[in-house]
């Protein structure tokens, strides 16, 4: 959503309204996507994401000062451990921050050395890297509405809903019966903002059983760099030191 509204509404890929089609390629694959555009600004942006799909479904894992906790796995574009809030006490209102990124870290380093997970047809992909705190599910204006915080390594929190978490979640959904295919679902962040979602489809990744997804919200462009080389710089092209900067 943040990539497809910076190119249009920046002049890098021409923008079409209503609706500009594009396809990006992401680290997950390639992902469609239909941006809704007016006035020369992104309305909304929705994405059709690579096929999501449950690992594991209600694994007891031992998290250090916790216990045994439920954690299900799940991969919406990134690996997820999943679980529920109400749980592990937390509401998910915004004052919780700290202490959730500080548990979420502790559960999704214990998961994912208890809980193998290798993407069926990607073997590269093979690790637990995100931790999904689930809300409850409730039906607000006859829609199916749930809140939801994804803790981000090394330690914060997502504003949005999430993109690939909001797969992630409703590929588990979808697997207890919960949303159907062509069902709205409206996911929230700890800061309220939304992203509508729904399952598109049912398919397969590998032998596993998956969902195809679509979600979308909108982004807003907050800042533009720009970086350029003089023609009078003797090193246009950078340059190279064995020093500190070992990774350069």
């Amino acid at each position: 959503m943040c990539t497809v509204t910076a190119v249009l509404e920046t002049g890098m890929l021409p923008m079409v309204e209503p609706v500009t089609r594009l396809c990006v390629d992401t680290p997950a694959g390639l992902v469609r996507v239909a941006a809704e555009c007016g006035g020369g600004k992104c309305r909304r942006v929705r994405f059709s994401n690579v096929p999501s799909f449950v690992l594991h479904s209600q694994k007891p894992v031992e998290v250090h000062g916790l216990g045994t906790v439920a954690v299900e796995v799940a991969y919406g574009g990134m690996i997820y451990a999943v679980v529920s809030a109400a749980d592990l006490g937390f509401t998910l209102a915004q004052n919780e921050a700290r202490t959730l990124v500080e548990v979420g870290e502790r559960i999704k380093l214990a998961a994912a050395d208890q809980l193998p997970s290798v993407h069926p047809e990607n073997p590269g992909i093979h690790t637990i890297n995100q931790m999904l705190f689930a809300g409850p599910l409730i039906v607000r204006d006859g829609i199916k509405t749930a809140k939801n915080a994804v803790v981000v390594s090394p330690g914060r929190i997502d504003r949005s809903p999430c993109g690939t978490g909001s797969s992630a979640r409703m590929a588990l959904m979808h697997s207890r019966g919960e949303l159907a295919v062509g069902e709205p679902f409206k996911h929230l962040s700890i800061l309220d903002t939304e992203f509508l979602c729904s399952i598109e489809g049912r398919t397969k990744a590998g032998d596993v059983e998956a969902v195809t997804t679509s979600v979308a919200g909108r982004a807003w462009l907050t800042g533009v760099s720009y970086y350029g080389s003089d023609p009078e710089d003797p090193f246009p092209h950078g340059y190279r030191l064995n020093d500190t900067w070992l990774s350069c």
